[in-house]
């Protein structure tokens, strides 16, 4: 029986079996509370306060400025909603893109509901914001700009330390959502004028279900989860330490071996990218051909956005395990892509885009059995007539 092959990492990482290894201990002989006194708490406490140090190396920050959250998606929350919160009763405008993650956008809708104006930067054609557009969006009343450091649906890198920039001139907070980058494109805080970064380790190869947020020393955010006082009295709640343990391990990982991994997987990209280009005349890459995520390709088929779910599933069924844009919507499956019709797709191309992302254990021996695999199938899906024509101003041919 052929072996399965991944290549769905943007959604979620295989753990590293180094971090398994870091964590087990936590798991079964070190088990105190890190807030205990004694012993047993000591050891946890030393064991979470190297996992901090270990992920603020990643980003360039201080060990004083992570606090660890349930996942990315409450990182996010708690930068937004902190930095609303302590505008008090003054006029709180944000400013976000509109290819935001839902982790931001829900986020900003339920601020509209309390009376926060939230503005969307337009993305061009690419996914890429324009500083310029930043540049005019601010007010006097603007609190924060939120920009992600790289899209989750394209792989579309951003600007960041362009726009933290102007941000910063301005008196405004600069936040970026680095879950998909983070460990995979160097990141520093410091250099990028960066002052609330949201991070995940399920997608740097480290255990679901544990987040952190840099938060720039001075920066003051009100707890969302008041309690006990832990995190710095940030987010109350006895920490999970075998996770965080796993997460500063994953992180140290990812920052050694960042440069040698991303030359690896851009060879593997490029070469699916450029095999895809002479086997199937209807494909096209989505966003920019090379500011993107060393192991990220977003593609469609012209003529064949409506059999996105139809190739993925007959994909799945040969062995390979792709998605159809984002992971954190397929209780939405069907529905048009936000991203997509951001960089102005209509709604029915929106609804059509496969993601092909790789990690750490993919190997060029998988990428050319999926240019084996792939072919056939799209032609085997290819409607005989009607084909839409694809319009190339609004990506990159394959």
């Amino acid at each position: 029986m052929t072996a399965r092959i991944y290549l769905d990492n943007a959604a979620t990482t295989p753990p590293d079996p180094r971090v398994i290894e870091a964590a087990q201990p936590f798991l079964t002989r070190v088990w105190g509370n890190p807030s205990s006194l004694h012993q047993e708490g000591r050891e946890a406490r030393e064991a979470v306060d190297v996992a901090r140090r270990q992920v603020a190396e990643l980003i360039g920050a201080r060990r004083e400025e992570i606090v660890f959250t349930g996942s990315g998606t409450e990182a996010d929350n708690m930068a937004i909603q902190g930095v609303a919160l302590a505008a008090g009763d003054r006029p709180c405008h944000v400013v976000v893109s509109a290819i935001e993650h839902p982790a931001v956008l829900e986020c900003c809708r339920a601020l509209e509901q309390r009376g926060v104006a939230v503005e969307l930067l337009p993305v061009n054609a690419e996914g890429i914001v324009d500083p310029a557009d930043l540049e005019r969006s601010l007010r006097p009343e603007t609190r924060l700009v939120s920009v992600m450091a790289a899209n989750n649906v394209l792989g579309t890198l951003q600007p960041v330390a362009e726009l933290a920039g102007i941000a910063r001139r301005r008196g405004v907070l600069f936040h970026t959502d680095a879950v998909q980058a983070a460990g995979k494109t160097p990141i520093n805080v410091q250099s990028q004028q960066i002052d609330l970064l949201s991070l995940s380790a399920h997608k740097l190869h480290g255990p679901k279900g544990i987040g952190a947020l840099y938060v720039r020393d001075g920066v003051k955010l009100p707890p969302l989860v008041p309690g006990g006082g832990q995190e710095g009295g940030r987010r109350s709640g006895t920490e999970n330490v075998a996770a965080i343990v796993a997460f500063g391990r994953a992180a140290e990982i990812a920052r050694l071996e960042m440069a040698s991994e991303a030359a690896r997987l851009v060879r593997i990209r490029d070469f699916i990218i450029d095999s895809l280009s002479q086997a199937i005349d209807n494909s096209y890459l989505i966003g920019h051909r090379f500011r993107r995520l060393p192991g990220h390709i977003c593609l469609g088929f012209e003529g064949m956005e409506g059999e996105a779910i139809k190739l993925l599933l007959a994909l799945d069924e040969a062995g390979v395990a792709v998605s159809s844009g984002s992971a954190c919507s397929s209780n939405h499956a069907g529905q048009p892509s936000h991203v997509l019709q951001a960089i102005g797709f209509n709604p029915i191309k929106a609804r059509g885009s496969l993601r092909i992302t790789l990690g750490r254990f993919n190997t060029m021996a998988e990428a050319e059995r999926l240019m084996e695999v792939l072919p056939p199938i799209v032609r085997s899906l290819r409607p005989m007539h009607g084909m839409m024509r694809h319009d190339k101003r609004t990506s990159a041919a394959v």
